[in-house]
């Protein structure tokens, strides 16, 4: 028998530009799809509806008061790491990683690296991201194998990206190629494209590793048959170059590779990356107080490359995307001012802009774009309903504006992924959070002691809240 679901009455806003905004319309999800999305498909039979509207016998959430938009995509998170949330809110880039790479991320042991990427991943359902592309150094094997279990426990569609360990001698013009393993992780965990979890390598740019290397691990990719995720152009004060360059030159740009912050990226190397039909990622928040640079959102989408969204670390960054957002839209329309301040002021970016780039167009940078990113009939039903009617949302006027400029995770009632509630009713399905923060509680003492840090001055959280 066919598992139903039905999601009623909600401002359906599809992000398909085919079926638009739908008011007070309903979405039914079939066996983890969608398969109809209109008004009243569970009444008179959804005569207007797309896709077979037959929901009889199917499972209601009520959505009346919320606003209905496929789930948010994080296109760089580097999820461990979230059992050392706020260990760095006003750092700059040189000190985040000294700290991580000399001290932080060898205390990792597997076990850690299970649950920082466990409760990382429920960290972002819970704010409604219901797809992330995890990149994870791994120190062995042993340490991948717990990050991918973190994550599939969890229950998110997640992309995991493979790396390499945090060493100097793997980031500073190195002649390591990529840990071989990944011939085993994309073997024993990734044999199937067609599952919640999919893989990429986590690669470094040139000026990081040495010609040989670049060559070696992009072909690695291609071997694989996986994407590619990379840390480039920056100021990180290390030997940066112009790394899409340098990559052109070597003949390694293509399609399925997403860079990440391009900062310092210049107009003809954003070109470069928009011939190859390739992706970025930037991540506005962590960029401005880290010191990256400034994100280039109008220099992207002028050459037709889209920005897409991502949280990088919680050592520094809130965990949700309406933060991401609201930085974006701010930044992408301040690019705009004149220099003369008597200069028309005339932006371009709006606030739907950034909901796609949040949804479709993160959907596309992981290659998913067939799969998740809107509500279109056939997609899997990664979905949020996100509350239209609380003290911070209504009146419901425009749902795509209440979505980026007024709602929180706060207001993230229900998210489903392929048709599985993973929240409901403002509250995560299956979790024992009392258990897991002692053991997040537990760890986090672990890593800091390890890594010769100082205990949180706080002490002891467990069984508050």
């Amino acid at each position: 028998m066919s598992r139903k679901l039905l999601i009623r009455g909600g401002h359906v806003v599809t992000m398909d530009p085919q079926l638009g905004d739908l008011p007070g319309a309903d979405v039914l999800v079939v066996d983890g799809r969608i398969a109809a999305v209109g008004p009243d498909l569970g009444g008179s039979g959804g005569a207007d509806a797309t896709g077979p509207a037959d929901a009889t016998g199917a499972e209601v959430i009520d959505a009346t008061g919320t606003v209905v938009v496929p789930g948010f995509v994080d296109t760089h998170r580097h999820t461990y790491q979230s059992l050392v949330r706020a260990l760095l809110p006003s750092c700059t880039l040189g000190e985040f990683m000294g700290t991580i790479f000399n001290s932080v991320a060898p205390a990792f042991t597997p076990e850690f690296m299970r649950l920082g990427n466990h409760l990382g991943a429920l960290d972002a359902l819970d704010a409604g991201i219901t797809t992330m592309v995890d990149w994870s150094p791994s120190e062995t094997p042993d340490h991948a194998d717990g990050a991918i279990e973190g994550l599939r426990r969890a229950g998110i569609r997640a992309m995991y990206a493979h790396g390499m360990p945090a060493g100097g001698q793997w980031w500073y013009r190195s002649e390591l190629n990529h840990p071989d393993d990944a011939r085993r992780i994309r073997a024993e965990h990734f044999a199937s494209d067609d599952q919640l979890l999919t893989m990429a390598l986590a690669l470094r740019q040139p000026g990081n590793v040495v010609d040989a290397v670049a060559v070696n691990d992009w072909n690695l990719s291609r071997e694989l048959g996986v994407r590619v995720s990379v840390h480039t152009a920056m100021r990180s004060g290390g030997a940066t170059g112009s790394p899409v360059r340098e990559l052109h030159r070597l003949g390694l740009l293509g399609n399925n590779t997403t860079y990440i912050h391009c900062t310092t990226t210049s107009a003809a190397e954003i070109a470069m990356i928009a011939d190859s039909g390739g992706s970025v990622s930037i991540a506005p928040y962590v960029e401005l107080v880290m010191g990256h640079g400034l994100p280039q959102i109008t220099a992207m989408l002028d050459h037709g490359v889209a920005p897409t969204l991502s949280i990088d670390t919680v050592t520094t960054s809130p965990g949700d995307m309406f933060t991401q957002m609201r930085a974006a839209l701010a930044l992408g329309r301040a690019e705009a001012l004149p220099a003369d301040p008597e200069g028309a002021f005339t932006p371009q970016l709006t606030h739907r802009d950034v909901l796609r780039l949040a949804t479709v167009d993160g959907a596309a940078a992981c290659g998913l774009a067939a799969r998740t990113g809107t509500l279109t009939p056939g997609k899997a039903a990664d979905l949020v309903l996100v509350r239209a009617d609380t003290i911070r949302t209504l009146p419901l006027r425009d749902p795509a504006g209440i979505v980026v400029s007024c709602a929180d995770r706060a207001d993230v009632d229900t998210v489903l992924v392929g048709g599985v509630v993973r929240k409901r009713a403002g509250q995560l399905v299956g979790v024992d959070l009392d258990r897991l923060r002692a053991e997040a509680l537990a760890a986090h003492e672990a890593i800091l002691a390890s890594a010769g840090l100082q205990p949180s001055p706080v002490g002891d959280l467990r069984g508050t809240g």
